[in-house]
């Protein structure tokens, strides 16, 4: 397909966005080049750059899609909980099923941190800060003993829930009940101070 039939085309935007997701999940931002998502796409190089300037950007796009799928799925989990901590065991178990689905959004923004691409770090973290104020805003809701950290109780949290694409089998263990147990600690400590 010439470069100006496919700037014609802006439907060609979410195929471009899903291959760039896909390879990025597969092979990592730094291994996977333009060239590798124009074949992917049936676009030119330059067709793809006429919707981004750069691989930089296109990360961009990935993660921030990635991003608002788990924002979405975790809130329409939580919308009618009123119960803190089942709010929390709510979004946990729909953070969980965001990240343990097939797509291949999910795993950019689990696997790419940050870190990785220093040039759009500090727009990677705004992404990531952005989602990550939902647990924040769930955990200040509990009431925890004076003896617990919020903050590292979420960052706990949330490392070990980032962590199970690495161990996770769909034939093993439900996804409700690895919820129930990343909660069990936080819970018990609660238990143990209202005794």
């Amino acid at each position: 397909m010439a470069a100006t039939e496919a700037k014609r085309h802006a439907n060609r935007w979410p195929a471009l966005l899903d291959a760039a997701a896909a390879k990025f999940a597969e092979l990592g931002y730094h291994a996977t080049t333009i060239r590798e998502l124009a074949t992917a796409t049936d676009m030119t190089p330059g067709a793809i750059y006429f919707h981004v300037p750069g691989k930089q950007a296109l990360l961009l796009a990935v993660y921030e899609e990635g991003v608002q799928r788990i924002v979405d799925h975790v809130e329409q989990a939580t919308a009618a909980v009123k119960d803190p901590w089942e709010r929390l065991a709510a979004a946990v178990e729909a953070h969980l099923e965001a990240i343990l689905d097939s797509s291949a959004y999910a795993r950019v923004v689990i696997r790419i941190l940050p870190d990785d691409v220093p040039e759009i770090a500090a727009d990677l973290t705004r992404l990531r800060d952005r989602y990550e104020q939902r647990f924040r805003d769930l955990v200040a809701g509990l009431r925890l003993p004076k003896s617990v950290n919020p903050q590292l109780a979420r960052l706990f949290l949330l490392g070990a829930l980032n962590w199970t694409p690495v161990w996770f089998r769909p034939d093993g263990t439900a996804i409700d009940e690895i919820a129930r147990a990343a909660l069990a600690p936080l819970r018990a400590l609660a238990q143990e101070q209202a005794s």
